[in-house]
């Protein structure tokens, strides 16, 4: 795991309290001068994270004790005590009732944790911060794997929520039960720099003592997730809200940070069952100050309006790039490269631009490769909700049924619901707003864990297409697979899109079904990032006659007319309205983007049975190594479409 000096978190950041200096520890060392420098090195590498935790700095000299020396003092102040149920009175009121029916993570047992020391626990007292270890630490991926394999830990997550387990071998029920359980009891960090992977987010489950702490509305108890980066070494901070008597109940609050009832009793469904069918589903697209507030989250500033710039037909552009590439493959005469940024008449950057404004002032005619507000398409929460323009609140045919878990976390709950109550298909599959590469992406039908997932990263709930288009590999059977277009979008007003004819597939490594969620072969197409996986090829012209003979009543042309339609009604909703709502008409941006999507099947009002697309995600700068190793002349293409306005030389098709 990368080291890191601070975590990024959810949405459980704890209150922060009134901060105190650090004072001085007798306990850390005999030297005062040296005690100084080690409380100011563990400030300036751990203040960040503390204080965004909002852990009081009364509690650091202590904190920084305990960490060194590993004190897990919480059994001198705390005990467990296990609850019996009593059943209930008939004279009991329902709000008698509801008061006793706290949530408790697990099984049938009910445990409590209590302040047990005879003198209390002062808030005040620079001792009152507690180390709690960390019993399981991993990243969902692996979990069924380290359940499997790992000696004893099968035993005691099953021990730990309750769940009966027999036997010495791990079994699939067993394995399956605490994958089940186990978004009761998980916490999770994710760190803030590194690489992709190791910024997906980390799950943990706290020891049988901080697993045991229940959940209030107005909770005793504050946590954080803290990692200690001298010893590389994650562990949960426990510290007092408030002054506690002998016997009070240590609490914390599970839906920290979430102040709507709505929100709170969504978050705390996996403890505190609910029922939200009564509830409308329905999600409209968002008001425009949602966009607005996208934009300025972005700190995207939107460009003066310019006039077009014009270049001389036989003009050589100096192109300024960082994108490998661009840089190995563009060869074509009219197209040089200039190392210097201030001299290039285009500007190809692999990252996105922030500043419009600055570069519509001062070099009005520099041609670029992306477009103010493309995010509204890349992204994809904002994807979904601007394809609502085009299929009403429900989203177009062409959209799998998407949720921002961060902003229609209720209404999904009520559509899941309803559809388990009429029986139907509730496969989700939950992915981050902004990664590629099926990064922390995860298929499940537990609602349980798409509801904790929210407190991650942002991320999108879509339904899981449970009905692929499958295709026949003679070496492995009836697989997934997905199709890569190339779309180069030249302008907004007029909007001019081409479509690059060359597409590209991916396909899973395994017969399909709707079974082993967490098997990455079976269910996912992306194989060429990892060296132990398989990754099968097969360029589009093989693809076409295969598909063909397997599927005779279905031309790859009208599919294909499909895919375009699709394409063709996504730009024209996402270029309809002005910026921020929609993608800024600036006359020197051009931009190429990746569709992936795949085809499911469906069935029209007559009974007919249909390839559907359904457009997975649009990429920014995607990896076009494949298609400069199969089509050399590919960057060529795409920057006589794009840059000297000549398709008709490419093989490219205009769609608008």
């Amino acid at each position: 795991m990368q080291a890191d000096a601070r975590l990024e978190r959810g949405s459980r950041v704890q209150t922060p309290q009134s901060a105190t200096s650090l004072e001085p520890d007798p306990e850390l060392g005999p030297d005062p001068e040296e005690d100084a420098r080690a409380r100011a090195k563990f400030a300036a590498l751990h203040g960040p994270a503390l204080r965004a935790s909002g852990v009081p700095e009364r509690y650091w000299g202590r904190l920084l004790h305990k960490l060194e020396h590993e004190v897990f003092d919480a059994g001198e102040m705390f005990g467990i005590m296990q609850v019996q149920e009593v059943e209930e009175h008939e004279s009991e009121d329902e709000a008698a009732r509801e008061a006793r029916k706290k949530p408790n993570p697990g099984g049938q047992l009910c445990y409590k944790v209590i302040v047990t020391n005879e003198n209390g626990l002062q808030a005040a007292d620079p001792n009152s911060i507690f180390l709690i270890d960390h019993a399981w630490t991993c990243r969902v991926a692996h979990a069924r794997q380290q359940l499997q394999q790992m000696p004893g830990l099968l035993h005691r997550m099953a021990n730990l929520m309750g769940i009966e387990f027999h036997g010495e071998l791990p079994s699939t029920e067993a394995v399956d039960l605490v994958l089940e359980e186990m978004w009761k009891f998980n916490q999770t960090y994710q760190l803030a720099h590194g690489t992709a992977e190791e910024k997906v987010p980390v799950w943990y489950i706290m020891d049988e003592f901080g697993s045991r702490i229940q959940h209030a509305d107005v909770p005793s108890f504050a946590t954080a997730p803290f990692f200690y980066m001298p010893q590389r070494v994650a562990y949960t901070l426990l510290w007092p809200l408030r002054d506690l008597d002998t016997g009070e109940e240590v609490t914390r609050d599970f839906a920290y940070g979430e102040a709507d009832p709505l929100i709170r009793r969504c978050v705390l469904l996996p403890w505190a069952p609910a029922d939200l069918l009564d509830l409308s589903s329905s999600t409209p697209e968002p008001a425009d100050e949602h966009y607005q507030a996208i934009l300025e989250e972005n700190k995207e500033k939107l460009p003066l309006a310019i006039k077009p710039a014009v270049y001389p037909c036989n003009h050589i552009f100096k192109v300024y790039t960082d994108v490998q590439q661009v840089l190995g493959h563009l060869s074509h005469p009219r197209f040089t490269f200039t190392q210097s940024e201030a001299d290039a008449h285009i500007l190809y950057h692999f990252s996105h631009l922030k500043d419009y404004r600055r570069l519509s002032r001062e070099r009005p005619s520099v041609l670029l490769n992306q477009f103010p507000c493309e995010n509204l398409l890349t992204v994809k929460d904002c994807l979904a909700s601007v394809a609502r323009r085009a299929g009403g609140p429900e989203g177009p045919a062409w959209l799998p049924r998407t949720f921002n878990l961060r902003t229609e976390l209720p209404q999904f709950v009520s559509y899941f619901q309803q559809r388990e109550r009429r029986g139907e298909d509730n496969h989700w599959i939950c992915k981050p707003w902004n990664l590629a590469r099926s990064l922390d992406t995860h298929i499940t039908k537990n609602l349980h864990s798409i509801i904790r997932h929210r407190e991650s990263s942002p991320k999108v709930v879509s339904k899981y297409i449970e009905s692929p288009v499958l295709f026949l590999r003679e070496d492995v059977g009836r697989v997934k697979f997905d199709i890569r277009y190339i779309v180069l979008l030249r302008s907004v007003k007029p909007l001019t899109l081409f479509v690059y004819d060359v597409f590209w597939l991916r396909f899973s490594n395994r017969p399909f079904a709707l079974n082993d969620l967490d098997d990455y072969e079976k269910h996912f197409t992306v194989m060429n990032y990892d060296p132990d996986l398989v990754l099968k090829q097969m360029h589009y012209d093989e693809f076409v006659p295969e598909f063909e003979k397997q599927y005779p009543e279905f031309p790859w042309k009208s599919v294909q007319a499909e895919i375009f339609q699709a394409f063709t009604e996504l730009f024209q909703v996402a270029c309809a309205r002005p910026p921020p709502l929609g993608l800024c008409d600036y006359p020197s941006s051009r931009a190429m983007y990746a569709i992936d999507l795949m085809l499911k099947w469906d069935s029209r009002p007559d009974g007919k049975r249909v390839m559907q697309p359904q457009l997975l995600e649009v990429n920014f700068n995607p990896d076009c190594e494949r298609a400069c190793r199969c089509h050399p002349t590919f960057f060529n293409d795409v920057f006589s479409t794009l840059y000297l306005d000549e398709p008709d030389s490419c093989p490219v098709t205009r769609l608008v």
